[in-house]
């Protein structure tokens, strides 16, 4: 016999603005890279326009400037990329330190090796090139903070957990019910049930900033769609095409019970027939894929439920995978059909 785990203080997340905790971005992540890029570049052309002493010198300064900035940014952002593991298990001022010193540090290698080249070796114009990529580094560590945080405020982030929340009422009352039928007739099936419950409303406490194991998130789907089996019998039925699933894949908790809930509530509820819901998760070079299709029923769909889940998931991919992860959904003849891509990553432990 399983037992639920009981739930403890540390799964009750507290809506507290000051709880969010700082961290440095994924230095892995294209979308990271291609926003530095731009964040440099643009500071580049800032400084070349405010040094020129004309329009025609523009050009110049931003040539000379290039010398020693694309050395250095390719530079830092191989070694951000090699030490992201490492960063990313340091407190964010220890990780902060570790990247300005690095920024410092390749900067200075950078014009060292072309002021040789050149014959000119000026101290002011060393302390010049490190003083720009120091405070450029530091505006855009700040700017990263700054946009996390405008992913996870107090007020979004209460409405995030009101949504990962959201089982709806009538789920629970309808389960309990079904629960207490088997009570007598079949004891040790109710007894799974209840465990089942319980620890889907024990994750659905949890704090959900921090990525989980796609081997996590499949079981929490799992034990939901076990309640449903209960609630809704033979009407639901349940295709799992999760053979070649990364299960050590990171992803955002609680991002496939609320897709597959929603399958459910628009899917089967409406339909008087029975209805299959299919889960399709596998991986695809560096991609984890996720497809979930269900019926689709057109007179019988609740849209501003299913707008406020996929904008809910939308905006987590955002805030941990940034452009490399995606969400489409449409639909394909008589079914209804969303499609997730994420990078594949792993636990850095």
């Amino acid at each position: 016999m399983r037992c639920a785990r009981p739930a403890t203080a540390n799964d009750v997340t507290i809506l507290s603005q000051n709880d969010f905790p700082d961290a440095l971005p994924d230095f892995r992540s294209l979308g990271v890279m291609a926003r530095v890029l731009v964040g440099v570049t643009f500071a580049a052309l800032l400084a070349a326009v405010l040094r020129a002493a004309s329009p025609d010198e523009i050009v110049d300064q931003m040539l000379g400037m290039a010398a020693v900035l694309v050395p250095a940014l390719l530079a830092a952002l191989a070694a951000l990329y090699v030490a992201g593991p490492l960063l990313a298990r340091a407190s964010y001022p220890v990780g902060l330190t570790l990247v300005l010193a690095l920024g410092g540090l390749v900067t200075f290698a950078a014009w060292a090796l072309v002021a040789l080249r050149g014959g000119e070796v000026s101290t002011a114009g060393a302390l010049r090139a490190v003083a720009f990529a120091l405070l450029l580094t530091g505006l855009l560590a700040g700017y990263f903070q700054l946009r996390a945080r405008a992913f996870s405020p107090a007020l979004a982030e209460a409405r995030l957990q009101a949504l990962q929340a959201r089982i709806r009422p009538h789920f629970l009352f309808n389960s309990l019910n079904a629960v207490l039928s088997l009570v007598r007739s079949d004891p040790r099936r109710a007894e799974s049930a209840l465990e089942d419950l319980a620890e889907l409303y024990r994750m659905l406490m949890a704090d959900t900033r921090s990525l989980t194991t796609l081997a996590e998130e499949l079981e929490v789907t799992r034990q939901y769609l076990n309640v449903e089996e209960l609630r809704l019998g033979d009407r639901l039925r349940i295709e799992w095409r999760t053979e070649t699933a990364p299960r050590d894949a990171l992803v955002p908790p609680l991002l496939l019970q609320p897709l597959v809930e929603n399958a459910v509530y628009h899917g089967i509820e409406p339909g008087i027939e029975a209805g299959t819901i299919e889960v399709a998760v596998y991986r695809q070079g560096d991609r984890v894929h996720v497809r979930l299709t269900n019926p689709y029923h057109p007179d019988h769909q609740h849209r501003q439920g299913n707008r406020m889940a996929l904008a809910n998931i939308r905006e987590r991919l955002a805030l941990h995978f940034d452009v490399e992860a995606s969400l489409e959904q449409g639909v394909v003849g008589s079914s209804y059909e969303i499609h997730m891509v994420m990078p594949y990553r792993r636990s850095r432990a």
